[in-house]
């Protein structure tokens, strides 16, 4: 597995932004926030005095379950702000009281059981990358206790089916080691989420995660064969088919279930072939509109580029791709099978025809890309700064979307200055795009009160939340929904499909005890 998570931030122990970025960051914040940079000492293990597990291992399990320090610690919080700043408080209060390590399936199936007659909250955990709080162990005073179910040891490529472009993989592997497995087979999943290298495979199915393809395989439903799927009332396996028209989908109920359901063990993949052809262009545009109408006609003209995203005049300034000056618009194909050519140059086409200047610096692109990968690494600076930043991202559809964006964008920029007093930063890109519809992605950034960072953030999610919901946006494209986006979870959904999902919960977990609060209350 490598080096040691951190237990506070984003990545390994030891690993974080270089000189130059995080020169690059201290005068963002310094600049456009009026925040005084310094620096400040991450929490250490002997900083923090954890409480005594309520509950203990039963003598069959105690192989399985660990009441280890770092493991507790590790398994407190996911990479949401509100979690950042509370593990920078020192405030593990709701750290589980036991991580279990469960090496097969006859492990997960003992624990659940256990769990389910001892009231004992069991919380899915692939590597703790969630944003919107699905990995917390917060779940009330109904249950005697919490643990953390850790797939790390599920972590291997299982059978490559060649013929088929399909593999059998186990759900705890990480994003890197999937692909260096894939790789002697000439194939890959090519799903890249922002988190790849600190995700799983069951995270991803279990999250919808959103991967980097921009248009067509835009989420990973798109790459999911068959499912198995342990949960407290037995097994449950899909059949292995390309597709199928019987009934509602198995895996549609398991896709997206933040382990409120069951617990992923293993799925059955579609493979891409590893590409051999490539092209990509930068263009420039002078507002995000007239690189949206741009980005529209190349969605609907049927080239489904792997790459088609917009970074807006804001983000693109605060990220050093430029000056604050103009949009950027970044498109890319790439084939196994063949030239790209042809489609580049129709792309290319159409955005110049949307009046799309051809970028001059090319490597404009590769620095956005660079930092947003980056990005997740400078919270841990900024937030013992007192600085609020975060991001939400939503979806809609063409004939809204710029009323849409002016409402959002105009009630965050609201909610910044009432929750704080201060003015801040508000940037809105483009992460995937369908032919009805943009992905909108917004990072939001003010100077707060370093005493009340959890309530002012609370009141700006709040404000932006109520706005996308309110202009007929959805309240995730690809986040999840976790525990931070439930109200909004509950009103975007039919009142109906809610019972029915209660239903699906009660059958599969009869005493409740998988991940509380996520997805149902």
């Amino acid at each position: 597995m490598g080096r040691r998570l951190k237990f506070y931030g984003w990545g390994c122990e030891n690993t974080g932004l270089s000189d130059a970025e995080r020169a690059h960051l201290f005068r963002f914040v310094a600049e456009k926030l009026g925040v005084e940079t310094r620096l400040a000492a991450p929490p250490r293990e002997a900083d923090i005095a954890l409480r005594a597990p309520r509950i203990a291992a039963p003598a069959g399990l105690r192989a399985v379950l660990t009441a280890e320090p770092y493991e507790r610690l590790l398994h407190a919080y996911g990479k949401s702000y509100p979690e950042t700043v509370r593990a920078f408080g020192r405030d593990f209060a709701n750290a589980p009281d036991l991580v279990a390590l469960p090496a097969n399936e006859s492990e997960i199936a003992a624990v659940l059981d256990w769990a389910s007659g001892a009231k004992v909250a069991v919380i899915p955990f692939g590597a703790g990358s969630s944003v919107v709080g699905g990995v917390e162990p917060a779940v009330g005073g109904d249950f005697a206790g919490a643990v953390s179910l850790d797939m790390r040891l599920f972590d291997r490529v299982l059978e490559v089916d060649a013929t088929s472009r399909a593999a059998r993989i186990q759900s705890g592997i990480r994003g890197p080691a999937i692909e260096a497995a894939l790789k002697p087979h000439g194939l890959a999943i090519r799903h890249f989420p922002q988190s790849f290298e600190f995700s799983t495979l069951g995270g991803w199915i279990a999250t919808r995660s959103g991967g980097h393809f921009a248009t067509l395989y835009t989420h990973i439903d798109d790459f999911v064969e068959s499912i198995r799927t342990i949960t407290p009332a037995g097994i449950m396996e899909s059949r292995r088919l390309p597709g199928s028209g019987a009934g509602p989908s198995p895996d549609r109920l398991i896709i997206g279930s933040e382990g409120a359901l069951g617990i992923i063990t293993e799925a059955w993949m579609r493979l891409q072939g590893r590409p051999r052809f490539r092209g990509d262009a930068a263009f420039g545009f002078p507002d995000l509109f007239a690189a949206a109408r741009a980005v529209r006609a190349v969605a609907q003209a049927g080239l489904y580029p792997s790459n088609l995203r917009v970074i807006d005049n804001d983000e693109a300034g605060t990220y050093g791709v430029n000056a604050f000056e103009e949009s950027l618009l970044v498109v890319a194909f790439e084939s196994a099978d063949h030239p790209v050519d042809a489609w580049m140059a129709r792309a290319a086409e159409i955005l110049q025809d949307h009046r799309g200047r051809r970028h001059p610096d090319q490597d404009a692109a590769l620095r956005w890309r660079t930092a947003f990968i980056r990005m997740p690494y400078g919270r841990e600076l900024t937030v013992p700064m007192g600085v609020i930043n975060d991001t939400f991202e939503s979806a809609i559809t063409w004939d809204r979307f710029e009323a849409f964006h002016g409402a959002v964008r105009a009630a965050t920029a609201e909610a910044l200055k009432e929750a704080t007093g201060n003015d801040g930063v508000v940037s809105t890109r483009f992460t995937h795009v369908y032919p009805d519809g943009p992905a909108v992605y917004y990072t939001f950034s003010v100077r707060g009160d370093p005493r009340r960072l959890i309530e002012q953030w609370r009141h700006i999610k709040t404000r932006a939340s109520a706005a996308l919901i309110a202009a007929g946006g959805t309240i995730t494209h690809h986040h999840a929904v976790g525990r931070d986006h439930m109200p909004w979870y509950r009103a975007q959904r039919p009142e109906l499909f809610g019972k029915a999902l209660e239903a699906a919960k009660r059958a599969l977990d009869p005493a409740g005890i998988l991940n509380p609060g996520v997805l149902l209350p």
